[in-house]
């Protein structure tokens, strides 16, 4: 089984989505999540966190990021084309216009 790190990237950060919503669109939202673990298979996902916006270093600088990533999580499959397929329903797709999941393979270190 392979490894993918999935990144969830909307316009509007995880912080503020979250500082705007009712408990009650929280408990909606998350229990869609849930569901789509559940269905997806539990032992495939390991669930992530949402992220809030940091900084970009560069040649020892660091300035603003301008990357749109909210959230992350890893899942476990059996291809790339694999993990795309589970990610299809995601319920971050039904967020704000210009939400959208990339999808990352791991790759082995040699050598550890």
């Amino acid at each position: 089984m392979k490894k993918f790190m999935v990144l969830y990237q909307s316009p509007i950060s995880a912080r503020d989505k979250m500082a705007q919503a009712s408990p009650e669109q929280i408990k909606g939202s998350m229990n869609e999540w849930i569901q789509w673990k559940a269905k997806t298979g539990d032992d495939k996902v390991e669930w992530g966190m949402p992220l809030q916006t940091g900084k970009h270093i560069e040649s020892g600088e660091a300035t603003a990021s301008n990357l749109s990533v909210s959230g992350y999580a890893i899942v476990h499959a059996g291809s790339l084309d694999e993990a795309v397929d589970m990610l299809k329903d995601h319920p971050h797709l039904k967020a704000p216009t210009g939400s959208s999941i990339e999808v990352l393979e791991f790759l082995p270190m040699p050598g550890m």
